[in-house]
C-alpha cells in the first residue's frame, strides 16, 4: 500500500480544473474538515480557485487579493495568457509556481494558499501566513535584571526574524525544511556561512532530512534525541535558549542553531557542560560583577551536588569529623531513620515543584506558605524530619533553582539521589566512588564528537580560564576551538 499512496501524493496538476477540484477535495476530507476553504470565481472567462486554511491564513490578505481579481475581471478585455494577467494583480511579495498537487496542499497546510486556473498545469502558491500565538515576551527560566526582554515564540518566522535583527550578516543563513510525514513540521537550520563548520551543518542536516516519523508532537525533543542519540544518558548534550540574544552569541562563535516551529526553544549545537552553568546575566554586568555571579552560581550548583551526601556521610560516621566540625549531626533524634528523612524530604521539594508548575498564578503564594508552615513546621513538631535535614535539603533544592539549565538542574538532582544511595549502602568508600564514577561519566560523555567536560578535560588553559573568569569582550577574539571553525578569529586588535 506504501508504494501506491507515494505514487497518488506525486500528482501532477492537470490542467482540467474540475479534475484537480476532486483530487484535492478528497485529500483534504472537504466536507468533513471545517476549517478547509475553497473560493471560486470566474476570471476572463476562466475559473479561478482559491484554496486556504481558516486560522492560518490572513483572510484580509486573501480578500484584498480577490478584490483586486474582480476589479481585473471589470477592467480588462479577455487576452490569450490569463495567467500573466492574474500574476501580476497578485499584490504580494513572495509568490511561486508549483506543479504538483501534493507539494499545493504542503504549502496549503503551512497557511499559505494556493490558486488554480483552468486551463494551467501549475498553481500558484502565495504566501498570506499569520500563524496564531503570543508576542515576544521574557522568557521565564531566563529572566535578567539588565537586558533585552524579548524571547523567541512559538512561530518560526518571528523567530528566524528576532535572530536576523541581531545578525545582520548576509552570510547567516536558514535553512527551511519540513519533517514528519504527518506534520510536515517546519525546521530551520540556522548558521552563519564562512564560521560554522560545514562538516558539523552537513552532519546535522543529514539528521534532520533523515527523521523519519509520523509527527514532531514534542517539537525540538523529538528532534535532539534523533540528532544525539542520547540514550539513558541523563546530562543534556544539547543547550536550549529562549533568548535571542544567547542564540545569536553562540551563532557568532560558530555554532549551529536550529529552530523547530511550535517551540519557543531553539537548540544550539554542539555544547559542553560548561555551557549550562553560563547565564545572560554575567555579560549584563561588568567582568567582575559577572565573574562573582559565575562562582555564585557553581558554589550553588556545588552544594547541590555534594553538601546532602556529605552530611550524611558525617552523621553516619561521626569518626571521621575534625574536632572543628564536630556539631554537624541532629541533636535530636527520631524514629525516622536519617536516610529516610532525607528522601522524604527531597520527594517533599519535588513534588511542591511540580506543584508550583501546574498550580495558578494567584494560588502560588498559599501553596509556598502550605509548603513551609505544614510541610515544614509540623513535619518538625510532630518528629517525622530534624531541622538539619530540612535545612541541608532546602540549600540542596536552591543550588538547583540557581542552576542557569533547567536539564542540567534535575541532571544533578539524580545525581545527588544517587550518591545519596551509595552513601547510605557503602558508607565513606561509597562517596568517593561514586563521585569518581560521576566524573569518569561527564568526561566519556560526547556531544557531535566534541568531549563534554571541554575545555577541563582536555585541557586548553585560555579558554578554562575564560569559564573561571568572566573577560571582557575586547579580550576574547577567537572563537572556541571546539566548533572547529575556517575563521577562528572573531575581532581584530
Amino acid at each position: 500500500m506504501e508504494p501506491a499512496r507515494e505514487l497518488e501524493t506525486k500528482q501532477e496538476i492537470s490542467q482540467n480544473i474540475e479534475e484537480n477540484e476532486l483530487r484535492i477535495k478528497e485529500r483534504l476530507g472537504f466536507g468533513t474538515s471545517f476549517d478547509v476553504g475553497l473560493r471560486k470565481l470566474y476570471i476572463l472567462d476562466k475559473e479561478v480557485q482559491f484554496y486556504f486554511v481558516n486560522g492560518l491564513c490572513d483572510i484580509q490578505y486573501i480578500i484584498e487579493l480577490l478584490k483586486e481579481l474582480m476589479y481585473l475581471d471589470a477592467i480588462e478585455r479577455k487576452k490569450m495568457d490569463v495567467r500573466k494577467q492574474i500574476e501580476n494583480r497578485l499584490a504580494h511579495v513572495q509568490v511561486e509556481p508549483v506543479d504538483t498537487i501534493e507539494e499545493a496542499v504542503t504549502k496549503m497546510l503551512s497557511g499559505l494558499i494556493f490558486i488554480l486556473i483552468d486551463g494551467e498545469a501549475e498553481a500558484i502558491v502565495v504566501d498570506v501566513r499569520s500563524y496564531p500565538g503570543r508576542g515576544p515576551e521574557e522568557p521565564d527560566t531566563e529572566r535578567v535584571v539588565r537586558g533585552s526582554r524579548d524571547g523567541y515564540t512559538e512561530n518560526i518566522i518571528v523567530n528566524t526574524a528576532l535572530t536576523r535583527r541581531r545578525i545582520r550578516d548576509e552570510k547567516l543563513r536558514n535553512e527551511i525544511m519540513q519533517v514528519g510525514r504527518r506534520s510536515k513540521t517546519d525546521i530551520s537550520l540556522t548558521y552563519i556561512e564562512g564560521v560554522a563548520d560545514s562538516n558539523l551543518v552537513d552532519v546535522i542536516r543529514k539528521e534532520l532530512q533523515g527523521i523519519d516519523i509520523d509527527g514532531l508532537t514534542m517539537a525540538d525533543k523529538v528532534v535532539e534525541e534523533f540528532i544525539v542519540k542520547q540514550g539513558f544518558n541523563p546530562f543534556p548534550i544539547v543547550r536550549y535558549t529562549e533568548r535571542p540574544d544567547v542564540a545569536a552569541t553562540h551563532l557568532l562563535e560558530g555554532h549551529v542553531v536550529v529552530f523547530v516551529d511550535s517551540s519557543p526553544s531553539v537548540i544550539i549545537f554542539p555544547t559542553t557542560f560548561f555551557h549550562h552553568v553560563q547565564h545572560a546575566e554575567e555579560y549584563r554586568q561588568a567582568p567582575m560583577v559577572g565573574t562573582f555571579l559565575r562562582w555564585v552560581r557553581f558554589s550553588g550548583m556545588f552544594f547541590s551536588l555534594l553538601l546532602l551526601p556529605l552530611w550524611l556521610l558525617m552523621v553516619t560516621q561521626p569518626s571521621i569529623l575534625p574536632e572543628q566540625l564536630e556539631f554537624i549531626g541532629p541533636n535530636e533524634t527520631t524514629n525516622v531513620p536519617i536516610f529516610l528523612q532525607i528522601f522524604f524530604a527531597e520527594l517533599g521539594i519535588e513534588l511542591l515543584r511540580m506543584a508550583a508548575i501546574h498550580t495558578p498564578s494567584p494560588l502560588a503564594t498559599a501553596l509556598g506558605l502550605v509548603a513551609a508552615l505544614l510541610i515544614g513546621e509540623i513535619a518538625i513538631e510532630v518528629g517525622l524530619l530534624v531541622p538539619e535535614v530540612i535545612l541541608y535539603v532546602a540549600v540542596g533544592a536552591i543550588g538547583m533553582f540557581a542552576t542557569p539549565s533547567y536539564e542540567m538542574a534535575l541532571s544533578l538532582k539524580m545525581m545527588r539521589l544517587g550518591l545519596l544511595i551509595i552513601v547510605i549502602l557503602f558508607k565513606a568508600p561509597g562517596f568517593v566512588i561514586g563521585s569518581t564514577i560521576l566524573f569518569i561519566l561527564l568526561v566519556c560523555i560526547r556531544s557531535l564528537n566534541v568531549p563534554y567536560m571541554w575545555p577541563f578535560l582536555p585541557f586548553y588553559p585560555l579558554a578554562f580560564w575564560d569559564i573561571l573568569v568572566r573577560q571582557a569582550t575586547p579580550v576574547k577574539r577567537r572563537r572556541p576551538s571546539i566548533v572547529k571553525s575556517p575563521n577562528p578569529i572573531k575581532q581584530r586588535s
